[in-house]
């Protein structure tokens, strides 16, 4: 709902608040719709040869339309008039970057009904990215209905992985050891989500590097615990000691390989095995589907047998239960959803689809084999003939084998503007697994997903 504030009722220091994040889709349509096709701000490479940055950067004016957007929703809101705007510009903005917009009332004309408002933008590190001060005429009325009807007209917004984060950020936070963050990103993920109240962040590698990180990131992190390490391969020892001991509740992965971290994760003497296969599930914010999407296993079982299957389908289940999804749908996908025995994927389908009817995997409703279109399209269904109580509403999706899963994420991520969260299930803790190219809302995404698994472990 959209109301707004009248020249009466603004009084001086008055303010208004909101977060956006940078993402590739805000670049591409600010320049379409600007005209402004500076490659520095569509292209890494042109980004490092000119301006010197490790990955494109935001037009400068997206930050200052943000500031209108404010004044123009919130404060004073529907029925104001610019009048006059500075901005003084600091920093850039780097794709995946949090910015932090406040406007606040300075003073009031009554002669004119003009109001002034110091307006700020900061990153998720407290840098200045603009000030300035916007001088507007404030609405002398209200709207006599109870808000805009465009109000809630969005291009593809995506809005699960805020809905989950505001979900669990006022619970008490996870104790979380952070293996190997030695670099901008893998240290920026959890100091985000500790400052979101996610996590407690527990930091674990060479301490010297650590600091000499973090002050150059200007970074704060006395608050953190720091453990020192020789190196990623003593960091992943340690970090994986502190879950053991129960210091830790969920693992998170530094600036290290995947195999180093799972190296010290599954030995049964020293690691975090259960009798659990271990899995990884991509949680999918996908735009054009109305629902989150789990795929699994797209990152570490290569050629899952169909007792590997049994457990992988397990952990996704109890996932989405974490997740408040109490009867998740699950789709077992194949290229064909009929079963074919020169296609091995459709005959372990049916004979998951066989155990689950007699009780061997419970809480989910589950069908297959089932092509990815019959999965996610009702309609497609429907021409096909195909009669299921899952397909065209799949919760999770279950691939053959890696190479699919992975496949499948990353066109769902690269071509549908999906976002993803990625997070290891089976072990004893959850392993908060995400990638150099997460954006920082799929970080804190992918800690709000430990989060919830973590609690859920507790009760359970």
């Amino acid at each position: 709902m959209i109301t707004n504030k009248t020249f009466d009722e603004i009084q001086i220091g008055d303010t208004a608040r909101m977060q956006r994040t940078l993402t590739k889709q805000e670049i591409d349509l600010f320049g379409l719709l600007s005209g402004d096709m500076n490659p520095t701000h569509f292209s890494d490479e042109y980004a490092r040869m000119l301006l010197e940055r490790h990955k494109l950067v935001g037009h400068s004016m997206w930050g200052g339309a943000l500031v209108s957007s404010l004044l123009g929703n919130e404060l004073p809101g529907p029925g104001t008039v610019y009048q006059s705007q500075n901005f003084e510009f600091h920093n850039v903005v780097e794709l995946g970057d949090i910015l932090t917009i406040t406007v606040t009332a300075k003073s009031k004309d009554a002669t004119d009904g003009s109001v002034l408002f110091d307006c700020r933008v900061v990153n998720q590190r407290e840098q200045e990215i603009i000030t300035g001060v916007a001088k507007v005429k404030a609405p002398a009325k209200k709207p006599a209905d109870l808000g805009s009807p465009y109000a809630t007209m969005q291009l593809h917004r995506k809005t699960a992985f805020k809905r989950l984060i505001d979900h669990v950020k006022d619970w008490e936070r996870i104790p979380t050891a952070v293996c190997h963050p030695c670099s901008k990103e893998a240290l920026e993920g959890p100091i985000n989500a500790a400052k979101t109240n996610l996590i407690d962040p527990i930091l674990v590698g060479p301490e010297t590097k650590i600091r000499a990180l973090a002050e150059s990131l200007n970074l704060e992190i006395s608050p953190y615990r720091l453990v020192d390490a020789l190196h990623s391969h003593d960091a992943a020892a340690k970090a994986v000691a502190l879950c053991r001991s129960g210091e830790a509740e969920a693992l998170m992965k530094g600036s290290l390989h995947t195999d180093e971290l799972m190296g010290a994760v599954v030995p049964s003497a020293t690691g975090l095995r259960t009798e659990r296969r271990i899995s990884h599930v991509f949680a999918m914010d996908v735009p054009t589907y109305p629902r989150p999407l789990f795929i699994t296993d797209a990152a570490i079982n290569i050629y899952p047998t169909l007792e590997d299957k049994v457990d992988i389908l397990k952990n996704a289940i109890q996932l989405a239960h974490a997740l408040n999804i109490p009867q998740p749908k699950v789709a077992i996908l194949s290229a064909v959803e009929t079963v074919n025995p020169k296609i091995p994927a459709t005959i372990e389908a049916a004979a998951l689809c066989k155990m689950a009817d007699r009780g061997q995997i419970e809480g989910a409703i589950i069908d297959g084999p089932l092509a990815f279109d019959n999965a996610i399209s009702k309609e497609a269904a429907l021409i096909k003939g195909i009669h299921s109580p899952v397909a065209g509403e799949a919760d999770i999706l279950l691939a053959p084998d890696l190479e699919a899963g992975n496949m499948l994420a990353k066109q769902l991520a690269y071509l549908g503007r999906a976002d993803s969260a990625g997070i290891v299930l089976g072990a004893r803790v959850p392993i908060i697994l995400t990638s150099r190219a997460d954006s920082a809302e799929a970080r804190l995404a992918s800690c709000a997903v430990a989060v919830a698994f973590a609690y859920w472990q507790r009760s359970h």
